[in-house]
């Protein structure tokens, strides 16, 4: 019998990550080994980066927690590419809002 489903919550990719890991590889089915091989390579940041960012996006820039955790996922390295994530062009954000995200990006991005 499947387990009913409590609350429903966004997470970023390093936080699949901490959770695949936490599990133990062992015990992961193929489909979870084969998330966790993704999260693993695609992890822009690391967990606890991760959660700050996503608080600090929400909190400093009043982001919904769904862009916050998208943004977080792909850290884009542009203006344009942070607007795909805020609702694609329908919604007007100010110029000096998305430079400021777009430095508490770099602050966090790290090198691979």
């Amino acid at each position: 019998m499947p387990k009913k489903t409590t609350k429903k919550r966004f997470v970023t990719i390093p936080e699949v990550k901490k959770i695949l890991e936490s599990i133990g590889e062992e015990r992961l089915d193929q489909f979870q080994r084969r998330s966790l091989d993704y999260a693993a390579k695609f992890s822009k940041v690391n967990y606890r980066a991760g959660k700050e960012l996503v608080k600090r996006l929400v909190d400093d820039f009043e982001l919904e927690e769904e862009e916050a955790v998208q943004i977080v996922n792909c850290i884009p390295e542009s203006i344009e590419e942070i607007r795909a994530f805020l609702g694609g062009g329908r919604r007007i954000v100010e110029t000096s809002k998305l430079e400021g995200i777009l430095t508490l990006l770099a602050e966090y991005r790290e090198e691979k």
